[in-house]
């Protein structure tokens, strides 16, 4: 039921994207929700990473491969570099 609520969703905001290697059940729900949302609906990834080190955190290099190229091949990248966004914005000291 929450997978087909998240696949419906107009938009969906996958925060803190891989910030820990994903295991071969999630891998496999990742490529299950981006396959069903391509196209069909936005979705946001947020991640510490450059897309070039997402592949070597999705478990196997075919489902890998799979998920980058819903991913990837059909978005818009937006690179925020220097300090951290929460220290930049955060509370004054």
């Amino acid at each position: 039921d929450y997978m087909k609520k998240l696949r419906k969703e107009k938009l969906l905001i996958l925060d803190e994207w891989l910030l820990y290697p994903l295991k071969e059940a999630e891998a496999r729900d990742v490529l299950e929700l981006v396959e069903a949302r391509n196209k069909v609906a936005s979705t946001i990834f947020c991640s510490q990473y450059d897309t070039s080190e997402w592949h070597e955190n999705l478990y196997d290099p075919t489902l890998a491969d799979a998920i980058c190229d819903r991913i990837i091949y059909n978005a818009y990248t937006i690179q925020i570099e220097g300090e951290s966004m929460r220290k930049r914005k955060g509370i004054p000291e």
